[in-house]
């Protein structure tokens, strides 16, 4: 699925949501779609989503740094 198509997609969904949901629901789906294309991102690009999430912290626990 092209990128274009991916953008219409999530016009559509902003959309719908605007007209019929009011602006609320359209800054809901526009958050949650931000999200959705973050997480969609990184596990694009080969990170582990619970490895981000943890931080530096846990490597430092564990003995390992990460430079």
């Amino acid at each position: 699925m092209n990128k274009a198509l991916v953008g219409l997609l999530v016009g559509m969904a902003l959309g719908f949501a605007g007209w019929f949901g009011g602006f609320g629901a359209f800054l809901l789906v526009a958050a949650l779609g931000a999200v959705g294309f973050f997480l969609g991102r990184l596990v694009d690009d080969g990170v582990d989503v619970r490895d981000f999430l943890s931080g530096r912290d846990r490597d430092r626990v564990r003995g390992r740094e990460r430079r």
